[in-house]
């Protein structure tokens, strides 16, 4: 400085800022958005090599990749994980990295669950499966008598069987079960055609409480169920502008009724009290407290958090194939009944890729049985379950197992798992070893 008899380095002696000079907290911001735009522009999976390539850069920005906190904010990003389960959060970021990587190469292990041989009844019997519902830690499995089976994944074991009280009925299937909803505080909560819902204890003895008595008469037969944290959802047919019922989890109580979605369908809705028809509409929830509905005319998105507001609507002329919408994450995928599958974004209806599974023996009256994760749409035609990758609408392989007609299928990020017509439950593990 002039005056104090020092002026500084010159020009040509200051050093320049370098990669080393960065401070840890901007380092692991630009990791994090290098990560992120790698798996928004090009996959999930290619996610990992942007960041090894970061890493290289100099020690500073390699020392970077020591942080817990890093691989928590990217396993939470980019796959969707907020709950530990490995050592450590860059141990968990590489097992869903590793289980993404099989899903794509078809690298699994296949298992037959076992049912209990020491029940009086069993689905052997003549029972049909409804409903499959997914967790960590658990599968559970709704039938057509009313009764819930759940597993233990870990151990492939059938740990319970739940079976609600009974009441006086409207029709031979009143009290199968039509939606469960598996909860992180480890409870199993399931729906009945005729309205009712109970609430179990996974880990407690097979009890059930009811928490709502339904009146099929006053708001038409519950035709699927679904939910999470905060919300349970119901889709009813039969008696108009009752389409929606939306409970609050926490408190259990019914906050919000009303929607037109199936008033058209009023008819075949008292008809599954008595005969078992194909499925009528369908509802699932999304991770942004929106529902996604659909009937063979129309899909619809609600917002939860405004008493089931419609955020938008689509008519479809051609029809849909109800059996093969399902939600992942923020996205949903719905399938025309020319075979056309498109998947898009919840909260704008706005296309994000398409792609057509007419295959093989494709027939648009066979009906068609399908589910997602956040990488992979699964559908079935007759037996034959086939793989498509969603960023880029790539069909990839079919399953190899022959598993008979398949009535109901769903997936995560790890399983999947299909009832053939006999009520055998299949379970396609790909997880990483």
């Amino acid at each position: 400085r002039r005056g104090t008899g020092y002026e500084g380095p010159s020009s040509s002696q200051r050093r320049e800022p370098t990669n080393e000079d960065w401070p840890g907290h901007f380092v692991e911001a630009l990791v994090t958005q290098v990560a992120i735009e790698a798996s928004r522009s090009t996959g999930r999976r290619t996610a990992a090599p942007a960041l090894a390539t970061v890493f290289l850069v100099c020690p500073t920005w390699r020392e970077a990749s020591r942080s817990d906190h890093l691989w928590h904010r990217l396993t939470r990003r980019i796959w969707g994980r907020s709950y530990l389960r490995q050592n450590t959060w860059r141990d968990e970021y590489i097992y869903w990295h590793r289980t993404a990587q099989n899903f794509r190469l078809a690298q699994y292990a296949h298992t037959i669950l076992r049912f209990d041989p020491n029940e009086e009844e069993g689905p052997a019997n003549g029972l049909t499966c409804r409903c499959i519902t997914l967790s960590d830690t658990h599968l559970a499995c709704g039938f057509s008598d009313g009764s819930v089976r759940l597993f233990h994944l870990p151990t492939r074991i059938h740990v319970s069987t739940f079976r609600p009280r009974t009441r006086a009925m409207l029709g031979q299937f009143s009290r199968a079960i039509t939606g469960i909803v598996i909860t992180n505080n480890h409870r199993l909560v399931f729906g009945t055609l005729v309205g009712d819902i109970h609430v179990a204890l996974i880990n407690g003895p097979p009890h059930t409480r009811r928490v709502f008595e339904g009146n099929a008469v006053d708001d038409g037969v519950l035709v699927d169920f679904t939910g999470c944290g905060r919300w349970w959802v119901g889709l009813y047919a039969g008696v108009p502008d009752r389409a929606f019922h939306i409970w609050d989890s926490n408190t259990e109580q019914l906050i919000s009724v009303g929607g037109a979605l199936t008033n058209p369908d009023s008819v075949r809705g008292w008809q599954m009290l008595i005969e078992e028809n194909d499925v009528l509409g369908r509802i699932r929830v999304t991770s942004q407290e929106s529902a996604v509905a659909c009937t063979d005319t129309m899909t619809m998105v609600l917002d939860l958090r405004n008493h089931g507001l419609v955020i938008g609507e689509e008519e479809y002329e051609g029809g849909l194939m109800v059996s093969s919408m399902d939600v992942s994450n923020s996205t949903y995928i719905i399938v025309d009944r020319q075979g056309n599958a498109s998947v898009r974004r919840a909260s704008t209806l706005e296309e994000l890729c398409n792609f057509s599974v007419r295959r093989g023996a494709w027939h648009r009256d066979r009906g068609l049985i399908g589910c997602m994760n956040r990488g992979f749409a699964l559908m079935c035609t007759g037996t034959v379950i086939r793989v498509w990758e969603i960023e880029g609408g790539r069909h990839l392989y079919r399953l190899a197992e022959q598993i008979g007609e398949v009535s109901v299928m769903v997936a995560d990020e790890r399983h999947v798992v299909a009832c053939s017509g006999d009520s055998t439950l299949h379970l396609w593990d790909f997880g990483a070893q």
